[in-house]
């Protein structure tokens, strides 16, 4: 079900989920570990051999859109400022990839794909088929595909939280999330309103209830499997299980005591979501907290599936508002969208050029926090990150002339993919993309949206 319109959300749940599951916080996390978390090293045992070479899956997918592209080549064949230079590993990241640095070896930098030659030169065509791969967006896109596939025992299948998206009563084309083909739904603007649904109607940072002290752990809570499991084992094996039950006791003990914002206790800094919504100099704090957000409600398992979508196409983002930021100027109001027709060639004497170059630098600089933030969350004997797949993207390459070729993806994270690359697709579709991370969450999926192309290979190590 899509959650009533008087909230906004695109919240997709599994109709037999209860009303509890939006409280199940802390100890959903440590549920979350189970059995599988617990022996999984020991799981090829009981299994057979074979298993034992299988690679390891993402258990989450966030995909983090922001508005008209970035700066590309020019119209005077000036090369792109967007995509690093160099070889496969030994690469230097570009001005605008910069802020990235500190996750270079978290990332895979892709260059030459392209998402056809449909409406080329237009945002609305770009926006349609980002997430579909089918021209028109004529296709669901792969976030619902993933959502009611891997995704589908999740209490919400599907997450979609927006910063402003829906400014200026926005509607159909803006929106890149496509549950069926042709038919956008419309994110959550509202960071308290969809705090409100995932955790109840606790106080902000205090919602959730506090610690059960009667609480089962989630080890205790599967003692039985692990009996069964450690009876088929040797005593060799049976000695490693218990050292591998120790550290994982310690594990459950770290996450009780993590990162602000445990999941009896959620905790999501909205003090500087305030007043109006739609005020762009509340627009970083907004992003902020729909990021943590995100990362909460993933982190409690109440998701796999989840969509960050920064304003919408043809932005009309004023972007000189955001203080403190490189292009903050409170005198003169810079949109995203007017800064992006910057003109034909890289002039850094024009102001439009300058300042688009700095709100693209801006933009990366959140991808980047938003990847400290899985970074800083453990996930069974790893981090949140280690875990986690997320693709920066956006409609168009160079936001002068809108071209849909050789498009600014940056796939972060470690699940079931090999990072810390540059990779060169030569011109082939980016709908292999789509399937490659369908693939690395398990999915049984060889190729998606536009079949006419031979699929994506070579992405997945």
């Amino acid at each position: 079900m899509i959650f009533p319109k008087r909230q906004n959300m695109s919240v997709k749940t599994a109709d037999s989920a209860p009303p509890s599951a939006r409280h199940h916080g802390r100890r959903r996390l440590l549920q979350g570990l189970g059995l599988a978390a617990i022996a999984g090293p020991f799981l090829h045992l009981a299994r057979g051999r074979s298993a034992a070479a299988a690679p390891a899956k993402a258990a989450r997918v966030i995909f983090f859109y922001f508005p008209d592209g970035v700066v590309g080549p020019s119209q005077d064949g000036e090369p792109s400022l967007w995509h690093p230079t160099g070889g496969e590993y030994d690469f230097a990241l570009s001005p605008q990839l910069e802020p990235l640095a500190p996750h270079k070896s978290d990332c895979l930098f892709i260059r030459g794909l392209t998402m056809g030659p449909a409406d080329q030169g237009s945002h609305p065509g770009g926006a349609k088929k980002l997430l579909t791969a089918v021209d028109g967006g004529n296709g669901e896109g792969i976030d619902h595909y993933l959502a009611r596939t891997v995704g589908a025992s999740a209490p919400f299948r599907h997450l979609y939280l927006g910063a402003m998206a829906n400014a200026g009563n926005a509607s159909g084309d803006k929106f890149i999330s496509y549950p069926s083909p042709g038919q956008t739904i419309t994110p959550e603007d509202d960071p308290r309103a969809a705090f409100e649904l995932l955790f109840g109607s606790g106080v902000m940072g205090q919602g959730g209830g506090g610690p059960d002290p009667t609480q089962v752990t989630v080890i205790d809570g599967v003692l039985d499997d692990m009996h069964a499991l450690r009876a088929r084992l040797g005593e060799l094996e049976r000695a490693k299980l218990d050292l591998h039950l120790e550290s994982l006791r310690e594990l459950e003990g770290r996450i009780k005591a993590g990162p602000s914002g445990t999941c009896d206790d959620p905790s999501v800094d909205f003090s500087a979501v305030t007043g109006d919504l739609y005020d762009p100099a509340k627009f970083p704090a907004i992003l902020r907290a729909q990021t943590d957000l995100m990362v909460q409600a993933m982190a409690c398992g109440l998701t796999r599936v989840g969509v960050l979508q920064s304003s919408n196409h043809t932005s009309e983002l004023i972007m000189s508002r955001f203080m403190g930021a490189e292009m903050y100027d409170p005198n003169f109001d810079m949109r995203s969208h007017q800064a992006s027709h910057y003109g034909p060639r890289h002039d850094p004497s024009k102001r439009e050029y300058a300042d688009y170059l700095a709100q693209r630098r801006w933009w990366v600089t959140q991808f980047n926090y938003l990847l400290d933030q899985l970074a800083a969350r453990p996930d069974g004997e790893g981090t949140m990150l280690d875990s986690t797949l997320v693709l920066l993207c956006t409609e168009v390459n160079d936001g002068n002339t809108h071209l849909h070729d050789d498009m600014p993806f940056v796939l972060a994270g470690r699940g079931g993919i090999k990072p810390g690359r540059l990779l060169d697709y030569s011109g082939q579709r980016h709908a292999g993309l789509l399937a490659a991370i369908a693939q690395a969450m398990g999915a049984d999926l060889s190729a998606y949206g536009d079949t006419q192309t031979p699929a994506l290979t070579g992405l997945l190590a």
